[in-house]
């Protein structure tokens, strides 16, 4: 195999591919590599009717379409999922609620969590509205778009063949002018990907903010102790899930920049930043797939509130107050507040 470093458009790669079948065929002949005259050419049989120029970017698209419908929307989908039987389960669990960091108006738990289900239900239908454009293929453009060297209806053939055999709706793109000198449908589909990975940081980091503790920190609810958190401090358990899938958040989100920059290399008729562009996206795609359902499993699925911490910070809470507005006023009830807080005391 060829590293992600060659040339933009690819090529090393897929002539590599075309000698590796021509030595098989070679092989299967009954021939040894190299014996005699090749029994069919790389060049000339192999790559017929075809260029580096659409078969790299059929590739790419068929490689990102599957991750993404394989791998990365059935991770986040688990995790909804879970996230919604937690919201449904804790609907009655009232807690605190936080704004700019600073308390604010109760809620209950599973209001807060139907909040998570919703960024990932929208995350989702964000990528899914991409994969039309994700599933146009550019083979059958050649070298440039036109199609020179190619039989007529060779480009929707081979995309129904690749339909059937991947079982993905993949169609012959309409214009094959777009599909080799830009890649928008690959910056687009992890754009969508991007929006997944901002969402999920900001779930995982409510979690374990909301999980700090044992003893000094917020600790409305309790998630599992999967391993021990320090080398030096005995008993010290951390929110590692929430920390492993915040960093895989920033690696799509650093990823996405690349993408983005790789896009903006269509120079003329071809872009030259394939290589960097496919591997990225792969990487997005099965990070947040794999991450979400690690999260999942031993995470999210152990959520618990902790009741007796939860009504604690609601009995304490000076912002229960805001009901009283409709009666007294808000002056009347910012004086309230600020003589409780003054004093030490419960409203």
């Amino acid at each position: 195999p060829l590293v992600i470093w060659q040339t933009g458009s690819g090529t090393q790669s897929n002539m590599n591919v075309n000698e590796v079948i021509a030595n098989r065929a070679q092989v299967l002949a009954g021939f040894k590599i190299g014996e005699g005259e090749a029994v069919i050419k790389a060049n000339d049989d192999v790559n017929k009717s075809q260029s580096s120029n659409d078969t790299y970017p059929t590739g790419m698209h068929i490689a990102a379409y599957k991750a993404v419908v394989e791998t990365t929307i059935p991770g986040v989908e688990k995790l909804r999922d879970t996230l919604k039987a937690k919201s449904e389960e804790f609907m009655n669990v009232v807690k605190i609620g936080r704004t700019h960091l600073m308390d604010a108006t109760p809620l209950t738990l599973g209001q807060e969590l139907s909040g998570y289900v919703a960024q990932l239900a929208y995350g989702i239908k964000a990528v899914r509205n991409t994969l039309a454009h994700l599933s146009e293929l550019a083979l059958g453009g050649t070298a440039v778009g036109t199609g020179l060297n190619t039989p007529a209806g060779y480009d929707v053939k081979v995309a129904e063949y690749i339909a059937e055999f991947t079982g993905h709706p993949f169609v012959t793109a309409p214009n094959k002018f777009e599909a080799l000198a830009s890649h928008d449908a690959i910056v687009e589909t992890h754009g969508a990907l991007k929006q997944l990975a901002v969402s999920l940081n900001k779930i995982a980091n409510d979690i374990r903010m909301l999980a700090s503790g044992p003893r000094s920190g917020i600790g409305e609810i309790l998630i599992p102790e999967n391993e021990p958190g320090s080398s030096i401090m005995p008993g010290k358990v951390n929110p590692t899930q929430c920390e492993a899938l915040t960093m895989v958040c920033a690696q799509v989100i650093g990823n996405d920049v690349a993408i983005g920059v790789g896009g903006m290399q269509g120079h003329y008729e071809l872009n030259v930043f394939k290589p960097l562009m496919a591997a990225n996206f792969l990487q997005s795609a099965r990070l947040l797939g794999d991450a979400c359902l690690s999260f999942e499993e031993h995470c999210a699925a152990g959520i618990e509130p902790n009741h007796k911490r939860i009504k604690e910070l609601v009995d304490n809470s000076l912002m229960l107050v805001t009901a009283l507005n409709t009666k007294i006023g808000y002056y009347k009830a910012a004086e309230i507040a600020q003589t409780a807080h003054k004093n030490g005391t419960t409203l």
